[in-house]
């Protein structure tokens, strides 16, 4: 039986692809392969019973957030005032060195 010579051809094309398709391509990674991905993650993985050194809740006052809630309702909030980094001035006179 003769075999067409274009079969012979697709036959010796198509051979190595299916002994390549047997091949493992990974080769042996290190230990710490991996290892920062799996600390980063940790770290952005919020822990539900988490445990701070500080038992007491932080001080605040009450009479103040009240004044600051009326402020709010009524729309009288202090605006904060704005500063760039061309407005600013220095308050000590004669600082910045100098060789005199």
């Amino acid at each position: 039986m003769r075999f067409h010579p274009l079969a012979r051809l697709a036959a010796a094309l198509a051979l190595p692809l299916a002994l390549a398709a047997c091949v493992n391509p990974q080769k042996p990674l290190s230990p710490d392969f991996a290892q920062s991905l799996r600390q980063n993650v940790g770290a952005q993985i919020a822990d539900p019973d988490a445990r701070y050194a500080r038992q007491e809740p932080p001080a605040a006052s009450g009479a103040r957030a009240a004044l600051a809630q009326q402020r709010y309702n009524k729309g009288t909030v202090a605006a904060p005032s704005s500063q760039g980094t061309t407005n600013i001035r220095s308050q000590s006179a004669g600082a910045g060195g100098g060789g005199s």
